[in-house]
């Protein structure tokens, strides 16, 4: 009886949608009119100075829709391509597009950094589609002594970096360790770093947030409601809406930390530190992060890059305690602000590089896993071997390690789902050239790679589900096919399941109620109810 009140208040509620939107009616199963969606978008927006309608006729069209293709495997001519690109300047620009593309049939793709390992972001089936460009609301605006900032989901995790490090040396905020990447993809799929074990996730941090959802409305937390706040802090918040800004709790961290790096080049020596890296790594006080992590420049080898919250004394009185087979010595430490960790993970020296925006000329495949126990030491073997492999010359394995906060919040209180239980986080990542996206065989040797890998680890990692990070979306896992006899749900199921486990049901209840009629959709994204039946 209770899921039938939900249906009839969910009936009630779309008949209300519609009925308010009377004027921009939700228009299916007939041939959209790209001229007809321009022109109720040019009519309410006033686009003569700011240039925010982009059409492909416009020179600057494929410069705008290229800058931010983070994969540039996605740039090849046989993409689909938008046939408009629209770069919101306030709110009302974002509300006037869903408004006129709901009216006109026209599917909506939101893009915040461009670095969505599938593409999703800037490319779609469903044609004709149009790219929602956030890059012009990257406004920052921190409150140094509330420890609280609004941050608008076009700035990039580095022009927070950089704002943060301009303002005060004992503030930090919890993200990930590539400047480029986008805030509102990386906080709406959880986000972390290393300050995870510290203070968990970007989506952790978050205390609030402006977002225009399926009816054009602007609402902040308190007027969407808690299960939709809860949704889009890691349920990956393009399912249900366009975040516009997120609001975040900032951190306290000691004006001095410590970063150190290992390297062994030897198999030997490698296998047997990763061995015991998996034993230790989640376990160490909260204020210490050690990756791991297999790469191959000339030759292969392992490095132990880590971010101690203190100074080198103390680190190394810890380490000698903790982790002595690492071996690590005072000259492989560095003192340092917070901040300028930051820039020493990434390789640069000046604080400016993170408020820069470029693009990789790298394309890359991704998959990764979740790791409850540690992994024999002949699978540690067989990985340092594999990159023997003439495809593997640029490739990357990256073990994350978990513990510490993260194992003191519980799976259900955001979407991310992957917290106690799991020792660490592996990551299988082939690059190559963007040159040799020119020629589809070149770029299979490295997919083959990644999967050959993957698969591999099969008996190693989580089981069901195995289990994936949406921030690492992996077209692989499935996407709908509307081919057969499955409803939206159980093909979703499939994947929804290993990226938000048990919360992947409570996901589509939300999507149901807040998008009934999904127009915020793409190939993995939430599905909502289509009967009673399918949760």
């Amino acid at each position: 009886m209770e899921f039938l009140r939900f249906l009839l208040s969910l009936f009630i509620k779309v008949l209300l949608l519609n009925l308010s939107l009377s004027h921009f009616p939700l228009i299916s199963g007939q041939r959209t009119n790209h001229e007809d969606f321009l022109r109720c978008l040019t009519h309410r927006i006033n686009d003569h100075e700011s240039r925010i309608i982009h059409t492909s006729k416009d020179p600057s069209f494929f410069s705008i829709l290229n800058s931010s293709i983070q994969n540039p495997r996605f740039s090849v001519l046989e993409t689909p391509k938008p046939v408009s690109i629209i770069t919101p300047v306030q709110a009302t620009n974002v509300q006037s597009t869903i408004r006129c593309a709901r009216l006109h049939g026209i599917h909506i793709r939101t893009r915040s950094g461009g670095h969505d390992y599938e593409g999703f972001s800037y490319m779609a089936k469903i044609r004709p589609f149009v790219v929602l460009d956030l890059r012009n609301l990257r406004s920052i605006t921190l409150d140094v002594d509330n420890r609280t900032g609004w941050v608008q989901s076009g700035a990039t995790i580095g022009e927070l970096y950089y704002k943060i490090g301009k303002l005060s040396k004992s503030l930090a905020f919890p993200a990930g360790l590539y400047p480029t990447v986008g805030v509102g993809g990386q906080f709406g799929g959880g986000g972390y770093g290393t300050l995870m074990r510290k203070y968990g996730l970007s989506a952790d941090n978050v205390i609030d947030a402006h977002i225009v959802d399926a009816n054009g409305s602007f609402l902040d937390r308190q007027g969407m409601g808690e299960d939709f706040f809860w949704a889009i802090r890691g349920g990956g918040g393009s399912s249900f809406c366009v975040v516009l800004s997120w609001k975040i709790r900032l951190l306290d961290v000691p004006s001095v930390v410590t970063v150190f790096n290992v390297v062994k080049t030897s198999e030997k020596d490698a296998v047997s530190i990763i061995n015991k890296w998996q034993y230790i790594a989640d376990k160490v006080p909260n204020d210490l992060f050690i990756r791991a992590m297999l790469q191959k420049e000339t030759k292969v080898y392992a490095s132990f890059p880590g971010l101690y919250l203190g100074p080198v004394s103390d680190l190394l009185a810890l380490m000698k305690e903790k982790f002595p087979e690492l071996g690590l010595e005072i000259g492989d430490c560095r003192e340092m602000s917070w901040i300028e960790s930051v820039l020493w993970f990434v390789k640069e020296q000046s604080m400016e590089t993170l408020a820069k925006r470029k693009r990789t000329s790298r394309s890359f495949k991704g998959k990764d896993d979740f790791v409850e126990e540690p992994i024999p030491k002949p699978a540690i073997r067989y990985l340092w071997k594999r990159f023997e492999a003439p495809e593997a010359r640029l490739a990357k394995i990256i073990l994350t390690p978990f513990g510490g906060k993260m194992n003191e919040i519980a799976e259900y209180e955001t979407p991310f789902p992957h917290r106690e239980g799991n020792l660490y986080e592996i990551q299988y990542l082939a690059y190559w050239s963007e040159e040799e996206d020119k020629n589809k065989t070149n770029t299979e040797k490295y997919l083959r790679w990644v999967e050959s890998v993957y698969e591999f680890m099969t008996p190693y990692v989580s089981k069901s589900p195995r289990r994936a990070y949406v921030n690492f979306r992996d077209i692989d896992l499935g996407m709908y096919l509307g081919m057969n006899m499955k409803t939206k749900y159980e093909e979703a199921k499939i994947w929804g399941v290993k990226y938000f486990k048990n919360n992947f049901d409570r996901l589509v209840r939300v999507k149901t109620n807040v998008d009934p009629m999904d127009f915020f959709c793409d190939e993995q994204s939430i599905p909502i109810m289509n009967s009673v039946n399918d949760i």
